[in-house]
């Protein structure tokens, strides 16, 4: 070939085009050194942050408890003195060696209590630790599709009143290695709370063994057909509360989204939901899979277990988070409180070693679509081939709790799915949802569903305002804790709900660029999982007999040392009957004996160290997982994993269907759609709604006609229509109230009513005022210039206004 002919081939167009991107090649390269290094920065001040937060943090408290330990143990020393110089050292001596023989036997024996109770508890097949009596409603095993799923009633205590058309309460616990119970483990628990307000309770509860085939698309199926069957027993009861404790939680939002015309208001309680949240440097358990490794490893535990996953396996996860508290106090506590909280240590146990089975199908969704995928909120989990899970799709009000407190769940998981759901609070209304969300500053995982001394205040707020919350208007908001009155059992929590945006819930993290090392971890373990899947499972599947996959759950750590101190083991023996001796003769040392004291400093020291221990582990582990997963190679391999559902910009929400149709019935409607629309006016204008006012406002959309003869899905529809109007119909959502109110006497009733809500002139902040005296101008009506103290829709014989009026008219 010529060269002419070369060259016949090149167009001018051909040629310039080539010119452009050679010359643009060195600007691209630019670009993408220029990201490398921003990547890189990224990846180095995660670092920075890590080592900074661990470092002040180990160094103040461990120099505040240093302090303290080296002050405690002057004073022993001091006491010690005193006590020699008295002439009274061999009296203490002698009392504290024989408390200390004495408290020694008496804990070993509670131990062997622990055993027995262990095997007991095993061989009953692990039953609720519920502290109240209960019947079987509904047993999942005879559903088409069976799984190892309960649902509970359970029976009120004496003295206790049920009304069956109180709104029922559904408790579903987790099934995360323990038991179910811990959500009615004391009477000022969650069960507690609900059935001293009258309320049915039900409890959904699980076996220790999965049915064969199980999968977590069963389990949700049967909890659905629970909630049927629940709607069944209270015909004339508003649909029930669903309350989920920790990965209960999660799950009472796959009921909810997959079955959203049953569920009344959903409770999440410490629940996992965005599981890659969290703060640098305060949060390590979320680090698990990119140090451990992701989906392989309960994959294979299932397979030496023989398609089944042991329990146990999570429990020692959560006992290593604090190692001090769980492998020491909580021991050391025992021993030094034997003659009074045996029983309290007993019954904690019980639940505590009660280890539960999860088919392997059930662990690896768990793991793959939420811990470590983290899917659920991305819109791409799937319970099974086709069954897609929209959180979107829930209609019920959505109230999450959560704690700075919790180093299982803290409030960033619990909270950060709701930004990555939705577009903005904008699009929470337009899907006439209510999410309501309160943030503790010290309560444990645990403490949020357990304790009574911090959770009965929370629940009974939570409870006794669910009367209430479904007449706020759709949005985002904040229950806050205003006032305190009382003490004791006597004491009165007063609440308001603050409406809160997305910037709020961002201020709760540090900031997200941490999460791009976990998308990286997603797909790492997706790799790892099918490598297991195709070349390592073949191989573990053959070597395991149904014999080694029990002999693997006999001999787990955490049981071995249960069955081992029971008394199987004849060395026992001895202890049962020195206890019983030590019993009938028990000489404690007194409090203040010197050995004594020496001895707590003593073990505040073992404490604090295993505590510095844990603090440089953790500090270890962080900055381990960063160096593997932060860097940019590590953010560039995960980018696939780390995107997010396409979320819709502010001006496409306004084109949404239900926001259009909303706009064109914005003059269309009666006295109803009038005062919602201008109760929703007054409470945009306040940011803050009062709960007492809430409560007067629930009293009129209920209790008063017309609003009483509403269906509930009628009012929440005319709520969320209205909602939809005021937040974008603009001015004429004002102007146009008029056309709805027809007559004088109907626009001064609908506007007496709007004023009745907030309550005394002189208690209304400037704004309120303000927006009541406009809807006044709108209506046509003279200025306010007085209080509206009674309820204007019952005249003063009690009988609704709405009748009187229809009394006149006939």
């Amino acid at each position: 070939m010529s060269d002419n002919t070369l060259l016949t081939l090149f167009t001018r167009d051909d040629t310039n085009r080539i010119v452009a991107e050679f010359s643009a090649l060195p600007s691209q390269r630019l670009a993408q050194s220029a990201a490398s290094y921003e990547n890189a920065a990224d990846a180095a001040d995660l670092m920075l942050r890590s080592v900074t937060t661990h470092t002040k943090h180990i160094s103040r408290v461990h120099h505040d408890r240093g302090k303290a330990t080296l002050s405690h143990i002057t004073e022993g020393l001091r006491v010690l003195s005193e006590a020699a110089a008295s002439g009274r050292a061999f009296d203490y001596a002698s009392d504290y060696w024989v408390d200390l023989g004495e408290r020694w036997i008496l804990t070993l024996d509670t131990l062997r209590q622990r055993g027995d109770i262990f095997l007991e508890h095993e061989n009953a097949g692990c039953p609720p630790v519920l502290a109240y009596d209960y019947e079987v409603v509904m047993d999942g095993a005879d559903l088409p599709r069976p799984c190892n799923y309960q649902l509970l009633r359970i029976l009120p205590p004496e003295g206790v009143e049920i009304l069956a058309r109180k709104r029922p309460y559904i408790i579903v616990d987790p099934r995360a290695g323990h038991g179910a119970g811990i959500g009615g483990f004391k009477p000022d628990s969650q069960v507690g709370v609900a059935l001293a307000d009258g309320h049915p309770v039900y409890f959904v509860s699980f076996r220790k063994d999965p049915e064969p085939g199980q999968t977590l698309a069963d389990v949700t199926r049967a909890e659905g057909e629970f909630v049927r069957a629940v709607m069944r027993l209270h015909p004339e009861s508003p649909r029930p509360v669903i309350a989920g404790n920790c990965q209960g939680g999660w799950a009472t939002l796959l009921i909810a989204a997959t079955n959203p015309d049953l569920t009344g208001p959903i409770v999440l309680n410490g629940a996992p939901v965005a599981p890659w949240s969290g703060e640098v440097g305060t949060n390590p358990m979320r680090y698990n899979a990119g140090i451990l490794g992701g989906t392989w490893q309960p994959m294979f535990w299932s397979d030496i277990g023989g398609g089944v996953f042991d329990g146990a396996n999570l429990v020692m996860n959560f006992e290593q988070l604090n190692p001090s508290r769980n492998h020491f106090r909580k021991y050391y506590d025992l021993f030094t409180d034997v003659d009074q909280g045996r029983q309290r240590f007993l019954d904690f146990e019980r639940w505590w070693g009660g280890y539960f089975l999860l088919n392997e199908p059930e662990i690896r969704w768990i793991v793959s679509e939420l811990f470590v995928g983290n899917r659920l909120v991305k819109n791409l989990a799937q319970l099974e081939p086709g069954r897609p899970v929209d959180l979107k799709r829930i209609q019920a009000p959505i109230i999450v709790f959560t704690s700075h407190g919790d180093n299982i769940t803290p409030p960033q998981q619990a909270l950060n799915w709701i930004v990555d759901t939705y577009a903005s609070v904008d699009e929470i209304k337009i899907r006439g949802q209510r999410i309501i969300y309160m943030v503790h500053p010290a309560v444990g995982h645990l403490g949020i569903f357990v304790s009574s001394k911090i959770a009965k205040k929370e629940h009974t707020e939570v409870a006794s305002t669910m009367k209430t919350i479904e007449q706020l208007a759709p949005g985002l908001y904040e229950m806050v804790v205003d006032s305190v009155e009382g003490h004791g059992h006597d004491q009165c929590f007063y609440v308001s709900f603050a409406e809160r945006t997305f910037d709020d819930l961002r201020q709760i993290d540090d900031g997200r660029e941490d999460e791009a090392a976990f998308a990286a971890v997603a797909r790492a373990s997706a790799l790892q999982a099918e490598y297991y899947d195709i070349m390592l499972r073949p191989a573990v599947k053959a070597a395991v007999t149904e014999p080694v996959a029990h002999a693997s759950r006999i001999m787990h750590p955490l049981r071995m040392q249960r069955w081992m101190m029971s008394s199987l083991n004849p060395v026992m023996a001895p202890i049962k009957d020195a206890a019983q001796q030590v019993d009938a003769s028990r000489r404690p040392a007194a409090a203040d004996n010197p050995f004594r004291v020496v001895e707590g400093i003593t073990a505040d020291l073992i404490e604090q160290s295993l505590d510095v221990y844990r603090d440089m582990r953790d500090a270890w582990y962080e900055m381990t997982f960063f160096a593997l997963w932060g860097s940019p190679f590590a953010h560039a391999f995960g980018k696939p994993n780390g995107l997010h559902r396409t979320l819709k910009a502010e001006e496409e929400l306004r084109e949404l269907p239900e926001v259009r149709m909303a706009l064109m019935h914005m003059d269309q409607g009666g006295f109803e759609e009038a005062v919602i629309r201008m109760l929703i006016v007054l409470a945009d204008s306040r940011g803050t709604v009062r709960r007492d006012r809430l409560e007067r406002s629930s009293r009129v959309l209920t209790q008063d006609e017309p609003f009483r003869s509403l269906a509930a899905d009628e009012r929440a529809r005319i709520i969320h229509e209205q909602t939809l109007i005021v937040t974008y119909g603009g001015e004429e959502a004002i102007t146009t109230l008029p056309l709805l109110l027809k007559t004088d006497e109907e626009r001064e009733r609908a506007a007496r009513v709007v004023q009745f809500i907030p309550g005394p002139i002189d208690e209304m902040a400037p704004h309120t005022l303000e927006t009541l005296q406009r809807l006044r101008t709108v209506l046509g009506l003279s200025p306010l210039v007085e209080d509206v103290s009674d309820d204007p829709l019952a005249d003063p014989d009690g009988k609704p206004w709405f009748d009187v009026m229809g009394s006149a008219a006939e």
